[in-house]
């Protein structure tokens, strides 16, 4: 899996101020990898190596590390049980789930999602394969370095830091992870991106793309758009590997009481369902007849992700014009700002998650500073807004 991020040059840092990182699997291999990785990175160190997760568990608040790399298979006490105990101690804890690509580890991968798991990264079948082993390397580097910082800010503007959370809140905890990541202290004030106004022509489609937080986030926006989705079609680009795009399906379709699948290439599109890229294949669409249909394109990933937001955006325009409502939801990167110009050019609106509810403002923050957007919103407020766009406010 991609992260559709750039690689930026490292912010220079100094030894206090470096993002400290732990490092579980039962792998010394694994371990010894990604901790070299970790120690070539000038803003981050490994502040411990563990086999186990009840010995991240005990170790933690000795450690206090900023960022937790859990592996989800281990003896003793596995990946998805340590993740609970892990955040009752420490309740700010940045946790990236790591396992092999199998159905069971993305199920499992899902639910620490809504138990309060950050993130999660795939491992390569085989580290000896140079090229899954450089992606595995720089989409984890990235997801640590940009959740961190985001920890970071959270741990400045919040000092001095807040107690750990007692057991006995954690299900609170829990219960607000797995509705949407709104749990985001407010960013520093900056001066607002220009807005412009929504296209007065009628949306005939809706497009969503997102990245890092964006299962959680489409799960809880799915959930309260029925309207639209029973008289438009819905398309969805989420940054995701094979396997895991699959069960986000099931999920989108528990969570919407709607049609969602996996997008088949040559398949008609029709109001009433949703269509998920499917991971590792762009998703676009093209013109049959009167109709628009899925084409899905085994091309080279598209800013750095396979599949990507740009490509599915781009396409659409080709098919319905200007009647395109397009929302870029909270992810790593640009991907889906390049898109995004083109929907506005062509008549059509963006809307993007505010930098306060994403996980990582970094796709809709792009969008938003491009002065593209029409309406830039936490996201409890983006479903509400795109059922009155639907039904003919164009305010």
């Amino acid at each position: 899996m991609s992260t559709a991020l750039t690689s930026a040059p490292a912010p220079t840092s100094t030894r206090q101020d470096k993002l400290r990182v732990m490092v579980v699997d039962d792998s010394v291999v694994i371990r010894g990898m990604i901790s070299r990785w970790i120690g070539a990175e000038p803003d981050m160190e490994v502040v411990a190596s563990l086999r186990t997760g009840l010995d991240a568990v005990n170790q933690l608040e000795r450690i206090n590390p900023d960022v937790a790399v859990l592996d989800i298979e281990m003896p003793e006490l596995d990946g998805i049980s340590a993740l609970p105990k892990l955040l009752a101690k420490k309740r700010d804890l940045i946790i990236i789930m790591a396992s092999t690509l199998t159905r069971r580890n993305a199920e499992i991968s899902f639910k620490a999602l809504s138990l309060g798991a950050s993130d999660y990264i795939p491992k390569p079948e085989s580290t000896r394969e140079a090229s899954a082993a450089e992606t595995f390397r720089h989409d984890l580097i990235q997801k640590i370095r940009h959740l961190g910082a985001k920890i970071r800010r959270c741990a400045h503007a919040h000092a001095p830091a807040s107690p750990p959370l007692a057991p006995a809140h954690h299900d609170k905890l829990r219960e607000t992870a797995a509705r949407a990541p709104l749990a985001s202290p407010a960013p520093a004030a900056h001066p607002a991106p220009a807005r412009r106004p929504f296209s007065m022509l009628a949306p005939r489609v809706l497009l969503i793309g997102s990245s890092t937080g964006g299962p959680q986030a489409l799960m809880s926006l799915v959930t309260e758009i029925g309207p639209v989705i029973d008289r438009f079609p819905v398309l969805i680009t989420q940054h995701m590997p094979p396997t895991f795009t699959t069960i986000l399906a099931e999920h989108l379709a528990r969570s919407s009481r709607r049609p969602a699948h996996e997008a088949v290439d040559g398949e008609i599109v029709k109001a009433g369902r949703i269509y998920l890229a499917p991971g590792g294949r762009h998703m676009k669409v093209v013109r049959h007849g009167a109709e628009a249909a899925i084409a899905l394109d085994d091309g080279p990933p598209v800013n750095f992700c396979k599949p990507a937001v740009d490509p599915l955006f781009t396409s659409a325009i080709d098919v319905w014009q200007g009647g395109i409502m397009s929302v870029i939801l909270t992810g790593m990167g640009s991907d889906g700002m390049r898109g995004g110009k083109d929907i506005v050019a062509a008549g059509g609106s963006v809307i993007a998650q505010d930098e306060a509810t994403s996980v990582v403002w970094g796709m809709p923050g792009a969008a938003a500073n491009a002065g593209i957007c029409a309406a830039i919103l936490p996201l409890n407020q983006i479903a509400p807004k795109l059922v009155r766009l639907f039904s003919g406010d164009r305010s």
